[in-house]
């Protein structure tokens, strides 16, 4: 019965987020056209090309700038985290994909120790490379990849985890947990000696337009965009609009809450309760307990 009350509670929660007066473009910093423009102007020693993205919005802000690099080399579009990704969809996804000309997929967690999948990169990206046309040079060998894409997706772990699984070694890319760690190209990066292959880490770069608030959200929410620069507290508000609207109440249990909510101001200070992120203060009333978060 309780349930039932709760999924009742839910249907009148919030059909529409509202994004207020947001625009979308003062969320990404000018930079990045000139981190474009690098890349645009190491092509032409460049393979290969490999696009990560994040694997929780596989259709969502995918850079149309890079279009014109991949449509004039080999290119693997790398789906990392997937970890934190529903992979029960993953067919619909490369249906999906395939309709658009997508055809070369994988999906990844670069983090872990040994992911299959990282195993399978060089080879596809050999056989992409030996059954295409080289434009660049004929005999040599050695083959020099570019990895692109958004920020905060995984380009410097990949590189991590292909030198790891070919050479065994360490890291050569720096990674972080939010982004524009990687502020420029760096110099080739050698991941593996059987081909001798070389990867180009690159910053990310965001779409200059980007479609709809709603896509920018997204990205914010995967942490490709820098969270001061939403709102904590507009990010925070947005998850949760999105887990009602899915019908996703997990957050329920995993909090100690009562029932779902809609109000974000309640479920942060449930959050906070769990978590011991409050602190007693004096009040005119006497001592109040407030949230830290």
């Amino acid at each position: 019965m309780r349930i039932y009350h709760s999924l009742l509670n839910a249907a009148k929660f919030r059909k529409v987020f509202d994004f207020g007066e947001r625009e979308v473009a003062h969320w990404f910093p000018g930079h990045m056209a000139k981190g474009l423009k690098q890349m645009r102007a190491s092509l032409r020693k460049v393979d290969c090309i490999i696009e990560i993205h994040d694997a929780r919005i596989p259709f969502s802000g995918r850079n149309p700038s890079f279009q014109e690099s991949l449509d004039v080399r080999p290119h693997i579009l790398i789906l990392n985290k997937t970890d934190l990704a529903d992979t029960s969809k993953k067919q619909s996804i490369l249906k999906q994909l395939d309709r658009e000309g997508v055809r070369n997929v994988l999906f990844t967690d670069c983090l872990r120790q040994r992911d299959e999948n990282v195993k399978r990169i060089v080879p596809l990206v050999t056989e992409l490379i030996e059954t295409g046309s080289r434009f660049h040079r004929e005999e040599d060998r050695s083959y020099c990849l570019m990895v692109i894409g958004v920020p905060n997706v995984g380009k410097s772990s990949l590189i991590n985890a292909v030198r790891r699984t070919y050479l065994k070694k360490g890291k050569a890319s720096k990674v972080g947990g939010e982004p524009g760690i990687t502020k420029a190209v760096l110099t080739k990066i050698q991941v593996c000696e059987r081909p001798i292959i070389h990867l180009l880490d690159t910053p990310g770069v965001l779409p200059p337009r980007i479609e709809n608030i709603e896509t920018g959200m997204k990205l914010a929410l995967c942490g490709t965009i820098l969270d001061h620069l939403v709102g904590e507290d507009v990010i925070a508000d947005y998850l949760l609009f999105s887990l009602n609207r899915l019908e996703r109440f997990s957050y329920v249990e995993k909090y100690n809450l009562e029932e779902p909510s809609d109000d974000i101001q309640h479920v942060l200070k449930c959050i906070a309760v769990k978590l011991g992120k409050t602190k007693r203060v004096k009040a005119i009333t006497g001592v109040v307990i407030i949230s830290k978060l």
